[in-house]
């Protein structure tokens, strides 16, 4: 089942928390949070806005457009209010993945945790060559979003 189709399932409102850190070694610092699933374009494109808190630059919000490939895969454009100054970020793959800056990556997946519940985690992936033991090399959650339906 892909993404989109997923996705559907969920579709309406959530609510919950979102954990934010910059570091791996920091701590979740988390905050109230939403999240709206809305199938659209006939069944080819699932959106999902979402609000958080950032713990110093306050609220925040973002947007993802996804869509499932023919091959399966997915494709989506994302932007967050806090994330990207300016440009949005194409992210793809069975995994949402886009590269950035010298071979970081950024990891967007969604998991379903019960019947009503969800989670999306966003995983910044630090390189093997720039891994240091405050930041090891591989991936990291630096945004974990709980929700319910709201």
């Amino acid at each position: 089942m892909g993404a989109v189709t997923f996705l559907d399932v969920f579709a309406g409102s959530w609510a919950g928390t979102n954990g934010f850190r910059l570091m791996p070694s920091d701590p979740l610092a988390e905050h109230p949070a939403t999240l709206t699933v809305t199938p659209g374009a006939g069944g080819h494109l699932t959106s999902v806005a979402y609000t958080w808190r950032h713990p110093d630059d306050g609220d925040q919000e973002g947007m993802l457009a996804l869509g499932e490939q023919e091959d399966g895969s997915l494709v989506a454009l994302w932007a967050d209010s806090w994330h990207q100054k300016p440009a949005p970020m194409t992210l793809s793959g069975k995994v949402l993945e886009a590269q950035y800056e010298g071979g970081f990556a950024w990891r967007i997946v969604f998991e379903p945790t019960g019947p009503d519940e969800l989670t999306m985690r966003m995983d910044n992936v630090v390189p093997p060559e720039y891994g240091t033991p405050e930041a090891p090399a591989g991936p990291y959650p630096a945004m974990l979003m709980n929700l319910h339906r709201a």
